[in-house]
């Protein structure tokens, strides 16, 4: 296994300024989908990570919170962390029958923040679900929770997407590998990896029914994506990702030199990663279904700018660019 020090043959830790004709307010130091990350030979470059992981110091007021220092640095090293218990089994409950009544309430049947399943159209996701559940709104404000974020990314959050995944049993789709803020970064704007994602298991999750991949310290690396934005990518990168993501080669070196771990445990478990850690998920063609309540938080320092690599950004309750920090309130 390579250390740090070992320099990678696709890796630099210089960047060339991004290229296209509409430059955005900030320098880009994480060029991606533009002849400004590939090598003569037609590989990508890797870039070596400039910015911090866990941005709070100790003895700094955001460095407290409900993770201890143990988790914080395991979290700088892996990019990743578990917190088994997250909420009560009564908690659970009440979230997922939350779950449910969107599910089945009427006025979300046509509403744009909806995504569907190719083909059978069950529902995948519901976008922005903070704004639309008071339930959910209350957890994101949870100390629990904005405490863990603001203890990761050292200062005030906002919710740069919220949303509810659905993954049911037999028919449930997957995601390719895949680095967020590569996207985020590109369609979104935001300058920095200063940004990290909690996913909450409402259901128990297997090792065979769809649990997320990850690779723990690839996230000490950038890898670009290759490709043209095209206009309203979001439309199918929710349904299917095909713009952004690595090469099979660079899937293959990542995989050999950091592994795989997966997210399994029972409902309730909620784990933090970072916004550029490679992750994935298969199908689940188990009968057991996954759901999750996905928030993401990004750092009031790392407001998003113009996209880096698309014509517009992508619509408000995808991509948030309301900055107005959180509050905490309510339990915890």
């Amino acid at each position: 296994m390579r250390t740090d020090s070992h320099q990678h043959p696709h890796r630099a830790t210089t960047t060339t300024p991004s290229r296209r004709d509409r430059r955005p307010r900030v320098a880009d130091r994480y060029p991606t989908r533009s002849s400004a990350s590939v090598e003569p030979g037609g590989r990508v470059r890797w870039i070596d990570r400039p910015h911090a992981v866990v941005w709070s110091k100790e003895g700094d007021a955001a460095a407290a919170g409900p993770l201890g220092v143990d988790e914080l640095h395991g979290h700088e090293e892996k990019g990743y962390t578990i917190v088994p218990g997250l909420l009560s089994p009564a908690e659970v409950q009440e979230y997922w029958s939350e779950l449910e009544r969107l599910t089945a309430d009427p006025a979300l049947a046509d509403d744009h923040r909806v995504i569907r399943e190719p083909g059978s159209g069950a529902i995948r996701s519901i976008f922005e679900v903070h704004r639309i559940s008071e339930v959910i709104d209350g957890l994101a404000r949870d100390r629990r929770v904005l405490g863990a974020a603001r203890q990761i990314l050292g200062s005030e959050v906002y919710i740069h997407q919220s949303r509810i995944n659905y993954m049911p049993g037999f028919e449930g789709k997957g995601f390719y590998w895949h680095s967020d803020f590569e996207t985020w970064h590109s369609e979104d704007g935001l300058p920095a990896p200063r940004a990290v994602s909690l996913s909450i298991a409402l259901t128990d999750n297997y090792p065979f029914n769809g649990g997320l991949m990850v690779m723990p310290g690839s996230h000490r690396h950038f890898v670009p994506g290759l490709g043209e934005t095209p206009s309203e990518n979001h439309r199918r990168s929710l349904i299917m990702q095909n713009v952004g993501v690595p090469s099979h080669d660079d899937v293959t070196e990542l995989a050999a030199e950091y592994g795989i771990d997966q997210f399994t445990g029972a409902a309730g478990a909620g784990l933090w990663f970072d916004s550029n850690l490679m992750h994935g998920s298969g199908n689940n063609i188990t009968p057991y279904p996954r759901s999750n309540i996905f928030l993401v938080f990004n750092s009031v320092d790392n407001a998003p700018v113009d996209p880096f690599e698309a014509a517009a950004p992508r619509p408000p309750h995808i991509a948030a660019r309301d900055t107005t920090p959180m509050l905490r309130r309510g339990r915890g």
